[in-house]
């Protein structure tokens, strides 16, 4: 028995070489010279004895060398290394080189490449490219003269965050600019850079003006259809997105194949309706795909689509036979080739997992979903009623579109937990509903563009057809996502933890957020404003896979520490919640009253088992305590873990507070302080602190206003004491593990490690 023979695909075998090499030369760094001789010895060799691990070898020392060389000739890494992590002010002369976006601030944002900078000296040449943000509407290739704040990117400072640091630094970009007068900015000349990205960015400006017409009064219908078509994401509302997220239906606003397939099917229509010879028909769509591509900003996903549609017209062109495999192979050579960092990108990764996933997987399930359908192979098909074949063929495209959905789902779950944390079963039948309604509202769309510069009226016509086709995505999707079950988020896979119990110190400024786990059981301790909620607090819950908490505690009515509580209560629906009864003025903290029926008291002398290893005890305030200030009327805390461990909480508690506490200092005594600022900027006495005797205190501290900081005369009274202090400021978020027999502190920014002194 022979065995079965499958097509060489060489260039997928370059591609995995060339992603090696790239890996490799991320960690790891060689003399250049000797390493490109080395690699021009392979390629003699290959030239005099070709073999296929001696090309694979030499495809991987290459791109090796083009990533290190990516790597080490960085000229916005230069610039930040000469600049430092002072702020300085600049005035500065380049060229805006992507698409400038409006943020919801009114601050445009756009990437700005240097021409010159001036630190104060005279204007000097400089070639890298930093991150503008200014109250204009500048285009791409406009030249511009600004002066304004520049300061490297800042890190992410809480975990489950996007690290827009690490995302720019991948496009070597570490500096940001910050106009803050709109008049410190001028227009030097409209107009320059690339003619193709300048002519392609003017029509997709013509295309979404085109495509909303008529639409005003519909602008999520309107964003949606410009995000389905032109792949413009930034318009869209994050509550418009997340729905499409939790379906697994929002690769339909990455232009990719789907919207490339359209394009390249309406073209060779076009040239077949006029009569143009395959090669011909070829070379034209081939190019006309790459100018779709740059129209929709050049993402990964569509260059992937658009150079693996070239591959397998470029067969047509020159009558060679051309395997879809191999096509995605060369389309990651030639991205990898131009950009080498592309592969660290999530786009990059989900794009060509999906395609992969489908063109090697799709076919098993197709075929495994129609086995029990079948019937006899040896029953004539005249035999077999009418009813029976309709059922058939309405049963085979059904199983098409769901081992096409089945095979993408899979070749993108490691990747959709590792970015989003986030698992959507519900995502095989939301596809299999919504993207042939997609795939109609791509259609229509391009009708209306079509039929535009011959008729307004026409255009109109298409466009409210597209606004009926889109208002009935929008509701299949929210009625997808809102089925129980259909989404659930997850943390990201990671070695077991032996921690007992962890407490997450969140960092929300002059705020409070604290999370508490217990094995399956979690807990947070006040909701930051309702800003840092949208910020960061959704996104470290959905990091950490919870779905649903065990229970909320309110500290006092501050918004900044309760602000976001009325979002969390929304979303992710605590069973428990502990309230504070002093009375206060504060509108937040009345509108969450209203809203909590079922809350608890948190009255002095109070003991609460929150968690199996966790009890926590209210030590203020009294019953029916008042105070001339809400940071007086804040809880403390403290927590005992395992009835070993003591954590004590004061949030913005002052030193009115403490006096009162120091009236029963045998309670105090606690491992770890967690405490804010009081709004007079005087906490933390030493009197208390001999009290407290702890070992480590986590302090919240920003530069302004002055109150919210950590005081330098403080911080060297804690030094006094042999008290370990992290401040926020420089932390940024902290983590306490606490284990059988000790506990330890880590800091999200700096990875310092503090630990016990039982260890």
């Amino acid at each position: 028995m022979k065995r079965a023979r499958f097509p060489r695909q060489p260039l997928v075998g370059m591609a995995l070489a060339a992603m090696s090499g790239i890996v490799f030369a991320d960690f790891f760094t060689l003399p250049i010279v000797p390493l490109c001789l080395t690699i021009a010895f392979l390629a003699l060799v290959c030239l005099v004895r070709p073999r296929g691990w001696l090309v694979s070898l030499l495809v991987g020392a290459g791109f090796f060398a083009l990533h290190l060389v990516h790597r080490t000739d960085a000229l916005g890494k230069e610039l930040h290394a000469r600049l430092g992590n002072q702020p300085r002010w600049v005035t500065l002369l380049g060229r805006v080189e992507s698409e400038p976006k409006l943020t919801p601030n009114d601050y445009t944002t756009f990437f700005f490449r240097l021409q010159t900078i001036d630190l104060g000296n005279g204007p000097e040449p400089s070639s890298a490219s930093v991150l503008a943000r200014w109250k204009g509407y500048p285009q791409f290739g406009d030249q511009l003269r600004l002066r304004g704040l520049l300061e490297p990117v800042p890190p992410a400072r809480n975990p489950g965050v996007f690290d827009f640091q690490t995302y720019l630094a991948r496009r070597d970009i570490y500096q940001a600019v910050l106009v803050r007068d709109p008049g410190e900015c001028t227009i030097v000349e409209i107009g320059g850079g690339n003619f193709l990205i300048r002519l392609a960015n003017r029509t997709r400006n013509w295309m979404e003006s085109t495509l909303a017409r008529d639409l005003e009064d519909a602008p999520e219908a309107t964003a949606m259809i410009n995000g389905m078509a032109l792949g413009i994401r930034h318009e869209t509302p994050n509550d418009i997105e997340e729905p499409f997220q939790q379906t697994g239906t929002l690769h339909l606003f990455a232009v990719a194949g789907l919207h490339v397939g359209i394009i390249a099917r309406l073209l060779w229509i076009f040239s077949s309706l006029v009569r143009l010879p395959r090669r011909a028909a070829a070379a034209l769509i081939i190019p006309a795909l790459f100018f779709y591509s740059a129209i929709t900003g050049f993402h990964v996903s569509s260059v992937r689509a658009a150079t693996m549609a070239a591959f397998l017209l470029g067969g047509i062109f020159f009558e060679r036979p051309v395997l879809a495999l191999n096509s995605l192979g060369g389309a990651a050579v030639a991205i990898l080739a131009v950009d080498s960092n592309q592969l660290f990108t999530s786009g990059f990764q989900l794009s060509f997992a999906v395609v992969g996933a489908i063109l090697l997987w799709q076919e098993p399930f197709f075929r495994a979903l129609l086995r029990p359908s079948e019937t006899d192979p040896f029953l004539p098909r005249s035999l077999v009623n009418r009813g029976r074949r309709v059922f058939q063929s309405g049963y085979r495209k059904m199983a098409g579109g769901i081992s096409v959905s089945a095979a993408a789902w899979v070749g993108s779950l490691l990747f959709i937990i590792w970015y989003f944390y986030l698992i959507t079963p519900i995502s095989l039948l939301a596809n299999l509903a919504v993207v042939p309604i997609a795939f109609c509202v791509l259609a229509v769309g391009l009708l209306s563009l079509l039929s535009a510069p011959f008729s307004g009226g026409l255009s109109v016509v298409f466009n409210n057809a597209n606004w009926c086709l889109a208002k009935v995505i929008l509701g299949l999707v929210q009625l997808f996502s809102a089925l129980p079950g259909g989404h659930l988020y997850v943390e990201r896979p990671h070695w077991p933890n032996t921690a007992r119990v962890e407490i997450t110190v969140l960092d929300a400024g002059a705020g409070s957020a604290l999370h508490l786990r217990d094995g399956n059981s979690d807990w947070f301790f006040d909701a930051g404003s309702a800003r840092d909620y949208e910020h960061f607090l959704r996104d470290y819950l959905h990091a950490r896979g919870i779905n649903r908490l065990d229970g909320l505690l309110l500290s006092h009515g501050d918004s900044l520490h309760i602000g976001g509580a009325l979002l969390l209560l929304e979303e992710f629906q605590p069973q428990r919640v502990i309230d504070n009864p002093a009375p206060d003025r504060s509108t937040v903290h009345r509108v969450l009253t209203a809203r909590l029926a079922g809350r608890e008291m948190a009255t002095q002398g109070k003991l609460f088992a929150l968690t199996r290893h966790v009890t926590g005890k209210i030590l203020h305030p009294p019953a029916d305590f008042r105070a001339k200030a809400a940071d007086d009327q804040a809880l403390v805390i403290q927590l005992r873990i395992e009835k070993k461990f003591r954590v004590l909480l004061v949030f913005d508690s002052g030193r009115a507070t403490e006096r009162l506490l120091l009236a029963r200092p045998n309670e105090l005594r606690s491992n770890i302080l967690i405490k804010g600022q009081h709004y007079t900027g005087q906490s933390g006495s030493a009197q208390f602190l001999d009290a407290v005797r702890p070992e480590l205190v986590v302090a919240t501290s920003v530069d302004f206003p002055a109150h919210e900081r950590v005081a330098d005369d403080w911080a060297q009274m804690l030094r006094e004491h042999g008290i370990q202090l992290l401040r926020q400021d420089r932390t940024g978020a902290v983590r306490l593990q606490f284990f059988r027999d000790h506990w330890r502190a880590n800091g999200f920014l700096d990875q310092e490690t503090f630990r016990s002194s039982s260890r």
